[in-house]
């Protein structure tokens, strides 16, 4: 598949084609609203068709038509194989109409929002970003869009659902969950059909829950559903400390700081003595390009939303009682908080370690933790000539010859699977203090061979010593460069942007990895 233009700022970079990515970002997302409201991909399915025969089921302009499947085809969406226009597998999955898991909806319900984004300056402007729906709406009209809204809502979480469900796969489960704010219960559905003992209670508005005995109804769970008509801010007539699981699912952003403490003292009110709570939405610290411009969506299309940072909620649980997870992201832009009450739940959830030591270490202040595997790291026979000719630190402890030799680099590699790189900026020393943090942070989490390398020398003490010998061996670590290792094609090989610099004003990345086990 195609890739977009990189709309991923690099402080080191100066090329204005970045400026140029983001001014025509819309581009790709007006051809994907057009051909999914032209319903497109559907007419493609299941055999393809010709230029022909497309236009004249669309009603289009043959010429225009052909141009605009070029960008499809550029963009990956379908392809074109002997005149015949196909979709890709990706377009079959998701964009066709009918298909279980058609994400047409979610789509066309982003283009209505696109427009109250042209309101920006405005909302700006005034200090609040509601846009109010017109007074003179038909009823009819009103619940259309809201039934969009529900489908919408529905197809996103139906994809989160798949990766939220494996964490539990060691839970049992058989008591009764509680959806708050549930849409249309899409997540807990996933969980009844994983747990045949289970039963669900659904809270949202009286027109969503309307929808969703419509929606579960006919299906095989659907007996093991209730429904609770209500606003979620007023009181709900749900069992206090009766329910094992409670979901709050992209409900955390759609309100004020006052409103969701009130929120979550009525959920964990809600919990059995055992019971867990499950948190699902957009934080700050998880994708923090795509969480601030979620969290101006939220400006501009609701009254009070926003995003949260997940140490805030942490704490928020915490101070309920309840012992939380780390933040646990999703291969998506979403990220979940589980708490319990009792601790050994979470130990039953399964959890990847390392994302949550990686999520814990981030917190400290990194701009990135990134996974590396040794074989990565590269250690060729040159880099510590550059430490001997031409860096004012040779002969200094801890750098050459007084350093690990690439010989015994390659060889301690050996002995490791997995490793973070950790990218932080200046002062050199409080990176450094940082990087001793993380490594800290790791033994205790039982990864009893964790050792970090900084790029560049020591910066731990105000003088180094003139003697040879360092005085602060429990804190010194090895210089990457001085261990032999090429800073610049290790970080290529992990995807990160590095180059030289040319100006004294330019952006310093500094990285350190730390070896794990």
């Amino acid at each position: 598949m195609k890739s977009l233009p990189d709309l991923n700022p690099d402080p080191q970079g100066i090329n204005p084609q970045y400026l140029e990515n983001l001014a025509t970002a819309y581009w790709f997302s007006q051809v994907l609203f057009t051909a999914v409201e032209r319903d497109l991909f559907s007419r493609l399915a299941p055999e393809g068709k010709k230029l022909e025969e497309l236009a004249d089921l669309l009603h289009l302009n043959r010429e225009g038509l052909q141009r605009f499947l070029h960008a499809l085809c550029v963009m990956g969406l379908i392809c074109c194989a002997e005149g015949i226009y196909f979709n890709t597998k990706l377009a079959r999955k998701y964009l066709v109409r009918g298909e279980e898991d058609y994400q047409g909806d979610g789509i066309l319900w982003r283009k209505d929002l696109a427009e109250n984004w042209q309101e920006l300056g405005r909302c700006l402007e005034k200090g609040t970003g509601f846009v109010f729906p017109d007074q003179d709406e038909r009823e009819e009209d009103l619940n259309r869009g809201f039934h969009r809204y529900c489908r919408a809502m529905d197809c996103m979480i139906k994809n989160k659902a798949r990766e939220i469900l494996p964490l539990f796969s060691q839970v049992t489960l058989a008591g009764e969950i509680l959806d708050v704010g549930s849409g249309a219960g899409s997540l807990s559905a996933a969980f009844l059909k994983a747990f045949s003992q289970v039963k669900a209670t659904l809270v949202d508005m009286p027109q969503v829950m309307d929808y969703a005995r419509r929606l579960n109804g006919e299906q095989e769970y659907g007996a093991r559903m209730t429904y609770i008509p209500a606003n979620i801010l007023d009181p709900w007539a749900a069992e206090k400390e009766h329910f094992e699981l409670v979901i709050l699912s992209n409900i955390v952003h759609a309100y004020a700081e006052a409103e969701i403490t009130q929120l979550l003292d009525k959920a964990t009110a809600c919990l059995a003595p055992d019971g867990m709570i499950l948190i699902h939405d957009f934080f700050f610290e998880y994708d923090p390009e795509r969480s601030a411009l979620a969290d101006l969506n939220l400006f501009i299309n609701t009254f009070h939303g926003r995003v949260y940072p997940a140490r805030w909620l942490q704490e928020q649980l915490i101070q309920r009682g309840l012992t939380v997870t780390e933040l646990l992201p999703l291969n998506s832009d979403t990220a979940l908080v589980i708490g319990a009450r009792n601790p050994q739940r979470l130990e039953d959830l399964c959890l990847d370690g390392r994302e949550q030591l990686a999520s814990k270490i981030a917190r400290m202040g990194f701009r990135r933790v990134l996974p590396v595997s040794p074989e990565m790291i590269h250690v060729p026979g040159w880099v510590d000539l550059h430490c001997q000719f031409g860096c004012s630190s040779f002969g200094k402890p801890h750098c050459p010859p007084n350093s690990l030799a690439p010989e015994k680099t390659r060889e301690m590699l050996k002995d490791y699977r997995h490793g973070f790189i950790l990218e932080g900026a200046p002062p050199t020393r409080d990176f450094q203090h940082l990087v001793l943090e993380a490594e800290h942070e790791a033994f205790k989490a039982g990864y009893y061979k964790a050792f970090a390398l900084w790029a560049g020398p020591c910066s731990l003490c105000t003088s180094c010593t003139e003697e040879g010998r360092c005085k602060n061996t429990k804190n010194a670590r090895p210089s990457m460069e001085a261990s032999g290792i090429d800073v610049f094609e290790t970080m290529r090989r992990a995807g990160i942007a590095l180059r030289t610099l040319a100006e004294g004003d330019d952006f310093v990345k500094y990285f350190a990895i730390l070896l794990l086990e």
